[in-house]
């Protein structure tokens, strides 16, 4: 029991968190943990991805607290449990840990745990919506956080403080307390779960403000950070910003990766109003794509789960060639009312207005409805020139830009739209550098100027880099070339290709019916994306009842394979039922084609996937040449013919039980 507790302990500093949370949970269940191990493990159980057995240690500690009679101990973790519901959006529980840390406090003398109190009063004012009574809680808290000498109470203090003052229009005050407290969780001084939230407000306040230069840097040290402490990666909406982010600087598959993680990690950390965002990064990435199909699920999974998906929705419409019923869409998530006084409009309402008018302005511009597109230029101009943020400058060039083109103003278009792009290649927002440039190109051979080619085959070449399948068809019309005669050496990758499919789907469905057909179909696709997402798996295409995916690396390919694989297995034991699902592998070149792959890799590949059995998995040769050593057994080789490939190939199973 003692040595195990030493080992559970000494995991616990080097952050070892399965390691610690194997331990602790040995030792409970030879003999009741005391209260300050039980925090612990419920440490241990958060980071390593288990929120409902954290919260269980997190009550068990309060109960041994409280039997101590150690009552500001008890109102610490009664503080938590407050702060974790309220994350969560289960405000009666939230207020019910509030109202006994509170009665707790009442008649002990002034510690940290009142200090924790005050950010907690802060956080209940910041999700009601009351802006000064925030700001009041945040003063106190960091009053008795200097006097009780707790960086963790102050820097939380600083950070909400911030944000209240950025959601109040005071955008400058509130920055530098973000950055403030943002730099102390950097330090290293800072309980990693308070650096955690501390780093998630920045990025969130970041991105809200359209300042994704001030977002990316934190990013890039939050990344470091949670490397450096073997933390994963904090739930919440933190992860989905993180995946925008990384979709904005062109990064789009690992932008889908990251949000179809989010989206499984959430739900299991319940943290609901933040799974729609992240279904709706999926499906914008999908939409630039030029995937219409799955970018319109994944903005129905965001409908579902309470999020209005736009632009996403009105842009997908108008990809469609939808023009009417797009501006329809856009107009009506707009209804909210202009911003005509921009003083008098709360912060965080103009700036969601500015992620809506682009959209807006292009649409109408289609339409030929100038009017509507110049209304929403001025607007966008307004909430640019008050905030200064170089991303809504360059928003606003774009769109004025582009009604001027429309008026026939090419001189004013030119100017403006020149500066767009360079001011959004100077952000590094290269899709949007783009479409500015291939529009400049336009506006340019309006004119008769030579330049307009090099301007549209400059943006060719930044779509044809980032898989924007419908712009690069778009701007190789205008070239009158062929989008399909691109460079071969830029596009000829080497991959590991993986093909997945549910074996007998079709006896299943006839079995079980249609409706529980379609929720067991539910469930296999977020188990799979999240499991290829967790291992750096880029969904190709989702095959009904299967995934085409390619990995950069063989090795994490197999790692998914088996995970997959284990996953459903345990499904299986805990439910007495999953689907059965055959998995194929192989590492070959192949051509990259916007967001596809081609070639005779590709074919091998879907061959080899159909070799396996029920819950086999099939890889060839190359994939364990490619991956070298690897930690399951694998069966002897044996020779296979595969339909359409001349010469057989030499193929092994893994033993991932």
């Amino acid at each position: 029991m003692v040595e195990t507790l030493v080992s559970g302990r000494e995991a616990f500093e080097r952050h070892a968190w399965d390691e610690a949370l194997e331990a602790f949970t040995k030792a409970d269940r030879k003999e009741a943990l005391s209260a300050s191990d039980l925090e612990l493990l419920a440490g241990a159980a958060w980071w390593s991805g288990h929120p409902d057995d954290a919260v269980e240690a997190q009550e068990r500690a309060f109960a041994g607290y409280l039997e101590a009679r150690q009552p500001s101990a008890a109102a610490l973790v009664a503080l938590r449990l407050a702060y974790l519901a309220f994350r969560r959006l289960a405000a009666s529980v939230a207020t019910g840990w509030l109202g006994r840390a509170e009665r707790l406090l009442a008649d002990e003398p002034e510690s940290v745990a009142h200090a924790w109190l005050a950010v907690v009063h802060c956080v209940v004012a910041m999700f009601g919506g009351d802006l000064d009574g925030a700001i009041t809680h945040a003063d106190r808290a960091l009053e008795l956080g200097r006097r009780q000498e707790s960086p963790d109470v102050q820097s939380m203090a600083l950070s909400f403080k911030g944000s209240a003052l950025i959601h109040r229009g005071q955008w400058k005050e509130g920055l530098a307390l973000i950055d403030e407290a943002a730099a102390a969780a950097m330090s290293g001084e800072l309980d990693i779960r308070t650096a955690s939230d501390v780093y998630c407000n920045t990025i969130s306040m970041c991105r809200n403000l359209a300042d994704y230069r001030r977002a990316g840097e934190w990013t890039d040290e939050a990344d470091r950070w949670m490397r450096r402490e073997a933390v994963g990666g904090y739930p919440g909406v933190c992860r989905v910003h993180r995946a925008e982010l990384k979709a904005l600087r062109g990064s789009w598959s690992e932008a889908e990766q990251e949000a179809r993680h989010a989206c499984e990690e959430l739900e299991r950390f319940r943290i609901m109003d933040a799974v729609g965002s992240a279904h709706y990064q999926v499906g914008e990435v999908r939409l630039h794509m030029g995937d219409l199909p799955a970018a319109e699920e994944a903005f129905d999974r965001a409908y579902e789960y309470g999020l209005e998906p736009q632009p996403g929705m009105a842009l997908l419409l108008f990809a469609r060639g939808e023009v009417d019923e797009a501006a329809k869409s856009i107009a009506s998530a707009l209804s909210g009312g202009a911003a005509s006084e921009v003083d008098g409009e709360r912060s965080a309402d103009l700036l969601s207005r500015t992620r809506l008018l682009p959209a807006q302005v292009e649409i109408a511009l289609a339409a030929g409805d100038l009017a509507t597109a110049g209304a929403a230029t001025d607007e966008l101009e307004m909430i640019a020139n008050k905030y200064e943020s170089a991303a809504l400058k360059a928003a606003a060039l774009s769109a004025r830009g582009a009604v001027h083109h429309k008026e026939g103003r090419l001189l004013e278009a030119a100017d403006a739209l020149n500066r767009a792009w360079r001011l959004w290649q100077e952000i590094e927002l290269p899709y949007e550098s783009a479409k500015a440039r291939m529009l400049l190109g336009l506006v340019r051979a309006a004119g008769g100027e030579t330049a307009a080619r090099l301007d549209l085959r400059a943006a060719r070449s930044t779509f044809s880099r980032l898989g924007a399948a419908l712009d690069l068809r778009r701007v190789s019309e205008l070239l009158a070339e062929d989008a399909s005669e691109l460079d071969d050496d830029r596009r000829r990758v080497t991959k590991t290709f993986m093909f997945t499919d549910i074996v007998t789907s079709t006896d299943l469905v006839s079995l079980i019916g249609d409706a529980a057909w379609e929720e067991l179909l539910h469930w296999h696709d977020r188990t799979i994306r999240a499991t290829l997402a967790h291992h750096g798996g880029e969904e190709v295409r989702h095959t009904g009842d299967g995934f085409f995916v390619a990995f950069d690396q063989a090795r994490d390919a197999v790692e998914s394979a088996v995970a997959i694989q284990r996953r459903l297995a345990d499904h299986r034991r805990e439910h007495g039922f999953a689907v059965s699902v055959r998995v194929g592998l192989h590492t070959a070149e192949a051509t990259r084609q916007g967001n596809d792959y081609a070639g005779q890799g590709v074919h091998v590949a879907a061959r080899v996937g159909g070799v396996g059995e029920a819950e086999e998995i099939v890889v060839s040769a190359a994939v364990l040449k490619e991956a070298g050593a690897i930690r399951f057994p694998v069966s002897e080789p044996r020779s296979v013919s595969l339909k359409g490939i001349i010469e057989p190939i030499e193929v092994q199973s893994i033993d991932w039980r």
